[in-house]
């Protein structure tokens, strides 16, 4: 009897500690559990494949096969860190919630520049008719005939934004957990998104050149990889990888005339640095669903 009432003892002991260690592990704050708000700002750099761009206008239709572009960081390193200029180099901001564990979504701005490189070689077809272009003297019809372009006589860019407005879906994962209380965690970071592309354009032809012409240009495809660094649970440093495939349809590149228009497809790759933050808004723990934080 004695050994019975000694082996119910030690059972009933062990099963309060197991539930008591279960409890607090519920009401860890892990930030890939269901309820966690997420937020991130930092800044990215790019790289584009070349495309056959098409430029659409008054008097001319004609192609540029084989452009190349390339991104534009600001030179200035306090550009990055004046509160006046935040929002001048290229950046990412983005916020999301976890809808369950490990899944999250959420909705974000990448404000990319692509730049239309300079002593640029390209194969030039279609037709321009005599008198448009006064400045370059391109006039006539043209099959494949090589060139190469002249900033100060034609140009295009999207410096005040190549901007993807976009939602993504993702998948989050513990790889690390140190220091007392798991005050630092490092997490992998796997997501897809799409969305639309918002477009400033610069655009230099013909003797005449627009500035900030806006239009929703078209739409973007990506995929990312990231590696999110997080500190006392609240705090997080990420780097992100990311790829993926722009089709800008419409580029509107004269601001009072809507049938001037750019229009090329291309891929990119992406890296960016941010700074986010982490809130336990609504996790599943011991209270059901009491915030903590």
């Amino acid at each position: 009897m004695k050994i019975l009432v000694l082996i119910l003892v030690l059972a009933l002991t062990s099963f309060s500690s197991s539930a008591q260690s279960s409890w607090k592990k519920n009401k860890q704050k892990i930030s890939h559990a269901q309820g966690t708000l997420f937020g991130y700002w930092g800044y990215n750099r790019s790289a584009y494949t070349k495309s056959d761009m098409r430029f659409v206008g008054p008097g001319y239709d004609f192609t540029l096969a084989g452009a190349k572009a390339h991104d534009n960081p600001s030179a200035e390193l306090k550009t990055y860190f004046d509160i006046t200029t935040l929002t001048v180099p290229q950046f990412s901001a983005r916020i999301g919630y976890y809808i369950k564990n490990h899944w999250a979504v959420s909705f974000g701005y990448d404000h990319m520049k692509y730049i239309f490189q300079d002593k640029n070689e390209v194969l030039l077809s279609g037709e321009i008719d005599p008198g448009v272009d006064p400045v370059t003297n391109w006039s006539g019809i043209y099959d494949a005939v090589p060139i190469v372009t002249d900033r100060n006589t034609f140009h295009y860019e999207n410096s005040d934004g190549l901007n993807y407005l976009r939602f993504e879906f993702m998948r989050t994962d513990r790889l690390l957990v140190t220091g007392a209380k798991d005050q630092f965690v490092i997490t992998s970071n796997l997501s897809a998104g799409a969305g639309a592309l918002l477009s400033f354009n610069d655009f230099n032809f013909a003797g005449t050149h627009s500035w900030r012409t806006i239009s929703m240009s078209g739409y973007g495809v990506s995929g990312h990889a990231a590696l999110r660094f997080e500190f006392f649970r609240h705090v997080f440093i990420q780097t992100k990888f990311g790829g993926g495939f722009n089709h800008q349809v419409r580029v509107r590149t004269r601001p009072n005339d809507p049938s001037s228009f750019a229009r090329h497809a291309y891929g990119y790759g992406s890296f960016d640095t941010t700074l986010g933050f982490l809130l336990y808004i609504r996790p599943k723990n011991g209270c059901d669903s009491c915030p903590i934080w």
